[in-house]
């Protein structure tokens, strides 16, 4: 079985075309997925999934990306992962790539995420471009690593250099690639996933974006995560099957989930 440990199942072009989603993922061996709250206004619909389908999760958050969107506060955060199904708690990180200007708001935002990630035991996605330096500063300053207290997390959709990997693992986090590692441009990836130990590796499609090789520029869906697997199973040079057993194991390390 496969997992996709991160997918918006909630968002509109995707919830419109959920059985044939669901259906994709059962044809494939893609077993579970966690869907990743982006905002609050729209939480509910990421909750409703987990309960509604066994084999769906949720996190709770607000996405660096969303300034004009309701702040949360540690206490709210708490409050709505209070719930079997709520597995973790973002995304959250920093974004200087698509926003400029003052984004101390985008800092504290993320502090709070990681306080309420500290106080719930549940671990914490975590969203980073263009911010790498700050985003492990923050980490680091706030508690986040299995060190000091934290639960650690994943650093999702992983674009950053093999440095930074290191840093967020030796802080207790696991490294989660997208289908941008299947890219032909994406080189310094590929480098990064040869070296990270496979023990602290997760898969993920981050659908509806970022569809891997075979089906790049299509709107992607968490079925095909197998195809990340299978590259990444090829970069390592190991069995299919070892990622598939090792990644899995990885997602219910993490999140705390009986296998």
């Amino acid at each position: 079985m496969f997992i996709d440990s991160h997918c918006h199942l909630d968002f509109p072009e995707l919830s419109a075309r959920l059985p044939e989603i669901l259906a994709t993922m059962e044809a494939n061996k893609v077993g579970r997925a966690l869907c990743v709250a982006v905002n609050l206004p729209d939480f509910p619909r990421v909750r409703a999934l987990a309960e509604i389908y066994p084999h769906l999760y949720a996190s709770v958050g607000v996405h660096p990306d969303y300034e004009e969107t309701p702040e949360p506060t540690v206490e709210q955060l708490i409050s709505l992962a209070n719930h079997p199904k709520v597995i973790a708690i973002g995304e959250t990180g920093l974004d200087y790539f698509r926003l400029t200007g003052d984004l101390e708001w985008q800092r504290n935002r993320f502090r709070t995420h990681i306080e309420a990630s500290r106080r719930t035991k549940k671990p914490l996605i975590i969203h980073t471009r263009s911010a790498s330096e700050d985003t492990i500063k923050i980490m680091r300053d706030s508690g986040a690593g299995i060190e000091h207290g934290g639960v650690g997390g994943v650093m999702h959709c992983f674009t950053e250099t093999l440095e930074v990997a290191m840093a967020a693992i030796d802080m207790g986090f696991y490294i989660s690639f997208s289908g941008i590692l299947t890219f032909k441009s994406a080189k310094q990836i590929q480098e990064v996933a040869k070296v990270v130990p496979l023990e602290r590796i997760l898969i993920e499609t981050d659908s509806p974006y970022l569809a891997p090789v075979p089906h790049r520029g299509k709107m992607n869906e968490p079925g095909w995560v197998k195809h990340i697997a299978e590259y990444l199973a090829d970069l390592k040079q190991i069995p299919l099957v070892q990622i598939e057993q090792q990644t899995t194991q990885n997602f219910f390390d993490l999140f705390k989930i009986a296998s």
